[in-house]
């Protein structure tokens, strides 16, 4: 009798295949669902040195580094050394931060500029971040940074000259709203293009190394970002070339209109990107000032002393629109901000001065008129340049100027073609 070898047997009926598209715990009319994410109690992530191994601290790429806890005490290894003054000066940001968005919001749906975005839920980001740079660093940053600027005393009128793009314009209308630059205070101009610059940032970090330079670079995505391939284009050069760097990942659960999870695939996390690359990766409670300021205090300093880049995910939420182009509604609960368990960053802060004795009720509502009646002043002179419908606009003639060292003849002809 002869012995049938396995691929002469009558085959079985194959499996259906069938194609996996990720889930949101919830959709719009259900109910709030975040129980995903993990949340370690605040102060009991461990601190590591700044020159560990990174194959040593693995595991906080899976963990959540918090200093808050919900009584507003700051405990554990990662409370910073900030005084009350730096602490309210951090809380007057982001204040301003959430004022200036409300103007701005506003201005918009009144027809002053054609575009604006918030960063409601995400202000301890940027501008707990910013303090902890020194004076030449190099932030490369998406739409939703402007505390990076805030935190540094940019002018307000400038930002708002900007979103107007009238005549005061410090970009001369070249950039679509919210897309501010300014060498001077660390922000490269932002790419409407997403994820180009984290390799840009990486790049530029390189050469700060090859100069010998003292300064180094901050790289910013969302988490939706993430899925391009610049981002691990930039990977590779950061951790082969140990780039002077921070790459940061803002993950605020929502793309324009998937949730996270697209985009993280199946890595878990969006920290445990950096692991692959040996590069040592953080995760932090993004809705903690103080948490926050530690990480990027530690992961600033590894760069500052030549030992390569790092990796952190900001753990957020993206309370409001993704613009005032988009309606969050139609792929999220309505209500589904309230249930967000790290609550919200600008009162987390506010309760933890409060608790220590440097703050309170009624001086934080007199702070928040008082940085009102400044914004709408900012606003008030802004607008006396002109909005998107009315007023003085950017001359013609920025077109051709700083662009060119000698301009080609084909620009020459047509500068002189309409008189500018």
């Amino acid at each position: 009798m002869s012995r049938q070898t396995p691929s002469s047997q009558t085959p079985s009926s194959p499996t259906p295949l069938h194609f996996h598209v990720p889930e949101p715990a919830s959709r719009p009319g259900g109910k709030p669902d975040f129980s995903n994410v993990v949340i370690p109690e605040a102060g009991s992530v461990r601190r590591p040195p700044v020159d560990v191994d990174p194959k040593e601290i693995r595991d906080l790429a899976y963990s959540i580094i918090r200093v808050l806890d919900r009584d507003g005490q700051a405990v554990g290894p990662w409370v910073p050394e900030l005084g009350h003054d730096e602490l309210i000066r951090g809380l007057r940001h982001m204040m301003t931060l959430r004022s200036f968005d409300a103007r701005m919001q506003m201005a918009q749906r009144q027809g002053k500029t054609s575009f604006y975005m918030q960063h409601t839920g995400e202000e301890a980001v940027s501008c707990a971040f910013r303090i902890a740079l020194s004076p030449g660093d190099m932030n490369f940053p998406t739409y939703r940074q402007a505390g990076l600027l805030i935190a540094h005393d940019y002018p307000l009128v400038d930002m708002m000259c900007q979103i107007y793009s009238n005549e005061r314009d410090p970009l001369k209308g070249r950039q679509l709203p919210v897309m501010y630059s300014s060498k001077e205070h660390g922000f490269f101009s932002i790419s409407g293009n997403l994820t180009t610059q984290f390799v840009q940032a990486v790049g530029w970090a390189m050469a700060s190394a090859i100069k010998g330079d003292t300064r180094i670079a901050a790289a910013w995505v969302g988490d939706g970002s993430t899925a391009e391939s610049d981002f691990h284009a930039a990977l590779v050069f950061a951790s082969t070339y140990k780039a002077p760097i921070v790459l940061n990942v803002v993950n605020n659960q929502w793309a324009i209109s998937t949730f996270q999870g697209i985009a993280r695939g199946g890595s878990g996390t969006f920290a445990a990107r950096g692991l692959g690359f040996g590069i040592p990766a953080l995760r932090v409670d993004g809705n903690d000032y103080l948490a926050v300021y530690a990480v990027a205090q530690w992961a600033v300093e590894r760069a500052r002393r030549n030992l390569g880049p790092t990796l952190v995910e900001y753990v957020t939420y993206r309370a409001g629109a993704h613009s005032t182009s988009d309606d969050p509604s139609a792929y999220r609960p309505k209500h589904e901000s309230d249930g967000w368990p790290l609550g919200d960053p600008l009162i987390r802060l506010k309760n933890h001065l409060i608790a220590a004795g440097a703050w309170s009720e009624e001086r934080h509502k007199q702070t928040e008129a008082e940085i009102l009646e400044t914004v709408i002043a900012a606003q008030k002179e802004a607008e006396s340049f002109g909005t998107l419908h009315s007023g003085s606009k950017p001359s013609a003639r920025d077109m051709f100027e700083d662009v060119y060292a000698e301009l080609p003849p084909h620009l020459r002809r047509q500068r002189q073609q309409i008189g500018v």
